[in-house]
């Protein structure tokens, strides 16, 4: 079924759809990009593996979430994409664990000190307010530092306008009594910039967990979300740049008891501050860049069952500071330089606090007086381009930790252009992820725990002509001192450790058709596949099983983007996911089936300024898990309208 779904959704699209020659050109090897050394550069002048969601494909899907966009790219898989909002978001790169992929806020890293780990929630962040979203996969641990061991995801939001004033409205409505709009201002005059937005999401939503039966009554779980931006810069003139930020981001949530159990009195309220500033002096060829900034989390949930016999409550605080120090010097016209330096601290307060039956049991607090650690950096990359078709880049970092001491990383990324069409890359680097302040001093918590230390190869080819656009990976991650969470099968006692390796490895494939000046396709396919080995205490030889649970094997994507007249844009999305395992305690995982998804598009410019869209997602109406028993969506739909000035 799944095959004459794919061959005829193909053969329609083929035969009658007529597309934007640049809608979704995502490895545009023109397009500008900073994150692969943090300068900008075309993407044809890097070797590394880097994909790039334009600010048009993020208009064009105005009216979905971010991680619905991003769980359609090369690689990634996110738990709860396509849950009900609210849903804790789980991002896996190449079937890595969530924890080992950074996030960052305009290149710098966006931490959570509150969390198991320290992955930052993304569900902070609405689609309206990011300018692009660049991702750049493998491991960065060299330039970016901890926990970017299978990649980093670059959320860059709206800054300047081009005029004096400029601006932006949207609003849409749709499914499950959800509502989305944001407005924003921003410009530039006689060297002062400025930006402004606010967006607003709410929705009555439906119950996270999945009712079994048909007959529970289970109650929708709703979500509301705001946010708030603002930063103003100026630019002094002979080279010096300053500019000021704040981001402020806030959700509550509904949710339920776990799976397939509903709670009727389950909320959370999530908040996120960011501050800062980056200044830049630019001296010739040469810059110099200085970015700092505050990040507050605030993390709360209650539960308080009907029945009264139970009540819950947990408080997460988190507190990060992030400043760097860091340059771009022009050696030569083949050579350059990245250098800096880079300091970290995070700190939390936490309590929880249970009650059952009238009996109190609380956890132990946690204090940021105590809870805290401190990291410093100093690392170094050098790029020397086109010596003779090729491309080197290599680099290394040093970095002190205030527990565990010192770590280092190394970085080696050649690539080669055979001529005007081909072009072969590779990557061997290290990385490593520290661990985060919970499973440090938590409830279950271990000061001797050691990061995690990894090794990643990568290698691939790139085929680019007028017509086509095809990217081939390979790829291959070994992490050991894996930490994770133990339980003692006699006693129950519980602690995080270090003790087993991690062997991860896929294939890549991407491609991007542009027919006509009115047909563009896109498709990505992904396999992964991994292993743990863990050591026995009775036999004294390693235990090796695949884990990648919640990660499927094979994903493969479909997008046909079409212009069948004037100021008409639409977009067919078609996409497939095999069966993956779900872990089940002291039992064999649990098999889960694979599912497929078809989305379509529409886009009509009214006039130059202003925008009708809508959305309709899932439009065959599958039943399926990303996580076993919670609800994903069924067919829903978003229509709404955009204005720019």
């Amino acid at each position: 079924m799944k095959k004459i779904i794919y061959t005829l959704a193909v053969l329609a699209a083929s035969q009658t759809l007529f597309a934007q020659q640049d809608s979704t050109q995502t490895n545009n090897l023109n397009t500008v990009i900073v994150t692969a050394n943090k300068f900008e550069q075309k993407q044809q002048e890097t070797g590394k593996v880097l994909t790039v969601i334009t600010q048009q494909q993020l208009e064009q899907n105005s009216g979905r979430s971010l991680t619905e966009l991003l769980n359609e790219q090369t690689g990634i898989v996110i738990n709860g994409a396509n849950n009900n909002l609210g849903t804790n978001q789980s991002i896996s790169i190449r079937g890595a664990s969530d924890a080992n992929t950074l996030i960052l806020i305009d290149g710098v890293p966006a931490y959570d000190a509150s969390g198991i780990t320290s992955q930052f929630d993304i569900n902070y962040i609405n689609i309206n307010q990011v300018e692009r979203v660049e991702i750049l996969k493998g491991a960065q641990s060299t330039l970016y530092g901890s926990d970017a061991v299978a990649g980093v995801i670059n959320i860059i939001t709206k800054k300047k306008g081009i005029k004096p004033i400029d601006g932006y409205a949207s609003l849409s409505a749709g499914s499950y009594g959800t509502i989305n709009t944001a407005a924003g201002i921003n410009g530039s005059r006689n060297g002062w910039q400025y930006n402004a937005g606010y967006s607003y999401m709410h929705s009555n939503g439906f119950s996270e967990a999945y009712d079994s039966t048909g007959k529970a009554g289970f109650d929708n779980d709703a979500y509301t979300q705001q946010s708030l931006n603002a930063s103003v810069g100026y630019d002094a003139g002979k080279g010096f740049s300053i500019r000021a930020y704040s981001h402020l981001d806030m959700y509550k949530a509904g949710i339920d008891e776990g799976a397939f159990t509903d709670a009727k009195n389950y909320n959370l309220n999530d908040k996120d501050l960011q501050v800062g500033t980056t200044a830049g002096y630019s001296f010739g060829k040469n810059k110099l860049i200085f970015n700092y900034q505050y990040n507050r989390v605030n993390r709360s949930f209650i539960e308080d069952s009907i029945d009264g016999q139970s009540y819950q409550n947990g408080m997460y605080k988190g507190y990060s500071h992030f400043a760097e120090l860091y340059g771009n010097f022009q050696i030569s016209n083949n050579a350059e330089l990245v250098a800096g330096t880079d300091f970290r601290h995070n700190s939390t307060d936490q309590s929880y606090l249970f009650v059952y039956a009238g009996t109190p049991y609380p956890s132990p607090p946690l204090g940021a007086d105590s809870a805290k650690t401190n990291q410093e950096g100093l690392y170094a990359s050098f790029i020397l381009h086109n010596i003779s078709n090729f491309t080197f880049e290599f680099g290394g970092r040093v970095n002190h930790h205030s527990i565990y001491g010192w770590n280092g990383t190394y970085s080696f990324d050649p690539s080669y252009k055979i001529d005007e069409h081909f072009k072969l890359y590779g990557s061997i680097a290290s990385a490593y992820r520290v661990p985060s302040l919970y499973q440090l001093y938590g409830e279950y918590g271990n000061r001797n725990l050691k990061p995690e230390q990894s090794q990643s190869y990568q290698g691939g080819v790139q085929f680019t002509s007028k017509v086509f656009t095809a990217r081939v990976t390979w790829f291959k991650r070994d992490i050991n001192d894996v930490i994770y969470f133990y339980t003692d099968p006699s006693t129950y006692a519980s602690q995080y450790q270090n003790a087993d390796e991690q062997r991860d490895n896929g294939v890549e494939a991407e491609l991007q058709a542009t027919l006509s000046k009115r047909v563009n396709i896109t498709a990505n396919y992904t396999y992964v596949d991994g292993k743990i080995s863990t050591a026995s205490d009775f036999t004294g030889k390693d235990t090796t099983l695949y884990n990648l649970y919640r990660v499927p094997r094979n994903v493969f994507n479909l997008q046909v983007n079409v212009q069948p007249a004037k100021g008409l844009y639409l977009a067919v999305h078609f996409k497939t996911v095999s069966s993956h395992e779900e872990p089940a305690y002291l039992a064999p995982p649990i098999k889960v089936d694979g599912y497929y998804t078809i989305d379509l598009h529409a886009e009509y410019a009214v006039m130059k300024q202003l925008k009708l869209f809508s959305d309709f997602m899932n439009i065959t109406n599958q039943q399926y898990f990303d996580i076993l028993g919670y609800n994903s969506k069924r067919f829903n739909f978003m229509a709404g309208v955009r204005v720019n000035l």
